[in-house]
């Protein structure tokens, strides 16, 4: 076994992309010398902004010898009544290299056939290895690609070096006219000559030397002590940092040596709100903000270098210089926007096209303030009036100057003005809140106001996407109509909240008016649509799949009551009585298939076992009604066990389909009422174990 050491130098690759190339790079290796019957011990892979490097350490050094065993033609095609081989038998056996006597006769579930057996030596690995580094390579997808000078190969920088040793030696592997060697280079400004390297742990050493830390883990917990130690040397102990993981990620995969330096900035920019100063600092710059004890923002910030600083000093100026001119610009806009209240500002929304076929976003506004004042009545009457009025300002902040020129300030600047507006404060919090959560496991909104518009606002794009046609297909989701029918689920569940998801979803629909023809057929696909969200997001939370289907199955307009159901269903499961009902449920419900007939008739009982499993079932409706009334799902199926045992006597005394055909109706009937009591709570036969 050899270790092998790939790399793939590069002019500088944006930061985003070196992550998941590298995680490609691990994977797909991992499959292709799988798929070779070539064990390794292990992948490792390191990447900085100049290079994609791949280290399989124990590979091994050729592949097995191995037997493959053909099956052929049925053995009574390969020879004749005389036992001489037919063409079938002598093409099969010339297909393998092979003479007809070299055929065996096995055994098959199908009968006999002609098995040829193929010695397959194995190759050298070095031999192997050009065409799968060159898989792997033209294999890594970046977000966008790039092709230089005469060159088929789409890449996200051009190739400068291609470093490719087995066991210590060169593999000769050629692309595009670059051929692979021994040699690597260090950092672009402090160390640019190449420099040979032997092995994995002396290509590690040698750019360690030459101002590179290639380890991408290494390099990341560097960035966190330089962004610490920056500070501490500004302003010892008195200043945190914000140490932001995104951010970490990012700068981690800026620099391939990290230096830390700590800038200040004029204090009269501590004026604008936090949220403009921070996002002004991480997404511009790529700064690290600081604060003291109490969480408030100082007038500091960690600028991260590629290069280490003899001059810090000189060097935070130069970054001081680039930053004051940006937050200058935020603080125009700021003091220009405040000019203008949103309410006046949410008259210009007509100007904004929601979409081509659904109108402008002040009519979007309109049906979001409808659906606001639905969702309030139903939720918390009080709530109504600030419920409509938010749902009318929350996208007024699309026209300030300050989201246009921070994006990912829309409803954070909006909760600002809206505040210095004189707005009520749940108003103004819903601007912001209605955004949320902007991502799976992001925050929730924190009033229930923010809550309604922003189920108002996810509710009106779905049902307008689905009402022209505009479906999700496969990946294709332009509107990202997967996030927002999450980001609803997330919120009920979440807050909590109780409502018929049929009755939103219609709502949401009639806004559009003439443009929707059928209403319920949407409102179907729309509910279903959400359904599948809700029952995959169940299972990733770790909800066992025929938990969520015994429940989703039979009721998915409430879905507050859905979680419920749930969560009752998965508490009984573990129960082994609970399992044989389950069992037995499944073949009642097999037997009464369409039968909706619940009437019955106790003076047809022939049988002990009937007339115990009506007993005992009118003494389970009894108990349960309350139970189910109240959402007390686990101990409605506590009641339900009782009806185990009758179930399991009533199927071993009982013959269903009795010849009597009064008799037979009046048993599905008893079968058909027992059904439809377990279905409030869930169709426990997809959780049956066959």
């Amino acid at each position: 076994m050899n270790e092998l050491l790939f790399e793939i130098g590069t002019e500088e690759i944006p930061a985003g992309y070196i992550k998941p190339a590298l995680q490609y790079l691990e994977k797909e290796a991992a499959d292709k010398f799988s798929e070779l019957n070539l064990k390794f011990i292990g992948i490792r892979t390191f990447g900085t902004p100049r290079r994609l490097t791949l280290a399989v350490e124990g590979l091994e050094t050729a592949q097995a010898d191995m037997t493959k065993e053909h099956v052929g033609p049925p053995a009574k095609a390969g020879f004749d009544a005389d036992g001489n081989p037919t063409k079938a038998a002598v093409g099969f056996a010339k297909s393998k290299g092979l003479e007809v006597t070299d055929l065996e006769v096995v055994d098959t579930p199908k009968g006999q056939y002609l098995l040829a057996k193929e010695d397959v030596r194995g190759r050298e690995t070095i031999d192997l290895l050009p065409s799968v580094l060159e898989d792997l390579l033209r294999g890594i997808a970046f977000p966008k690609s790039m092709r230089w000078a005469h060159t088929t190969l789409s890449f996200a920088r051009p190739i400068q070096w291609l470093l490719v040793l087995f066991g210590g030696k060169i593999v000769n592997f050629t692309i595009e006219g670059i051929t692979s060697g021994n040699s690597t280079k260090g950092h672009r400004f402090m160390a640019p000559e190449p420099f040979s390297v032997s092995s994995i742990d002396d290509y590690v050493e040698q750019l360690r030397k030459q101002e590179v830390v290639v380890d991408p883990a290494v390099r990341r917990e560097m960035v966190i002590d330089e962004v610490r130690e920056a500070v501490k040397q500004k302003i010892d102990d008195q200043g945190t940092p914000l140490v932001d993981e995104a951010l970490v990620d990012i700068v981690t995969n800026l620099v391939e040596l990290p230096c830390g330096v700590c800038g200040r900035f004029d204090e009269s920019f501590l004026e604008l709100p936090e949220e403009v100063l921070i996002t002004s600092m991480r997404e511009h710059q790529k700064y690290f903000p600081v604060v003291d004890a109490q969480s408030k923002l100082l007038p500091l910030f960690v600028a991260m270098n590629n290069t280490r600083i003899k001059d810090k000093e000189k060097a935070a100026n130069g970054h001081e210089r680039v930053l004051r001119a940006r937050l200058e610009d935020a603080i125009f806009f700021y003091g220009e926007d405040k000019k203008t209240t949103l309410a006046e500002r949410s008259q210009g929304l007509g100007g904004i096209v929601f979409h081509h076929k659904l109108g402008t976003m002040a009519q979007k506004a309109e049906r979001m303030g409808g659906l606001a004042s639905y969702l309030a009545r139903k939720l918390d009457p009080e709530t109504e009036q600030a419920s409509v009025r938010a749902a009318g300002l929350v996208k007024a902040d699309l026209l300030t100057e300050m989201v246009g020129e921070f994006p990912t300030l829309q409803g954070v600047m909006g909760k600002y003005y809206g505040l210095r507006d004189g707005e009520d404060k749940r108003v103004a919090q819903a601007i912001e809140d209605h955004y949320k959560p902007v991502r799976p496991g992001a925050d929730l909104p924190t009033d229930l106001v923010g809550a309604i518009v922003g189920l108002a606002d996810r509710v009106d794009t779905v049902c307008g996407c689905f009402a022209i046609g505009q479906k999700p297909t496969g990946a294709a989701d332009p509107f990202g109509l997967r996030r927002l029918s999450l980001g609803l689920i997330q919120i009920v569940r979440g807050l909590e909240l109780t409502l018929s998801l049929k009755d939103l979803v219609l709502h949401g629909l009639a806004g559009y008016g003439d443009l929707v023809k059928d209403g319920n057929e949407i409102a179907e696909q729309v509910i279903e649509f959400i359904r599948l969200r809700f029952e995959n997001d169940s299972v990733a939370k770790g909800m066992k799949s025929q938990v969520v289907l015994a429940a989703t199955s039979v009721d998915f307009d409430d879905i507050l009551d859905c979680v419920q159901r749930m969560n009752g269903l998965d508490s009984i499961r573990r129960r082994e009585e609970f399992s044989v009902l389950a069992g037995s449920f499944k073949r009642i419900r097999n037997i009464i298939k369409d039968n909706v007939a619940i009437d019955i008739n106790s003076s047809l009982f022939s049988h002990e076992a009937e007339k115990e499993l009506h007993l005992v079932l009118t003494e389970v409706e009894q108990k349960s009604s309350s139970l189910i009334t109240a959402k007390q799902y686990e101990e409605a199926l506590e009641t339900f066990l009782l009806m185990k045992e009758p179930v399991d006597k009533f199927f071993d005394d009982v013959m269903v389909m009795d010849d009597d055909l009064a008799v037979r109706q009046n048993r599905l009937n008893l079968l058909t009422a027992l059904a439809n009591l377990i279905l409030q709570v869930g169709d426990i036969s997809k959780m049956s174990v066959e």
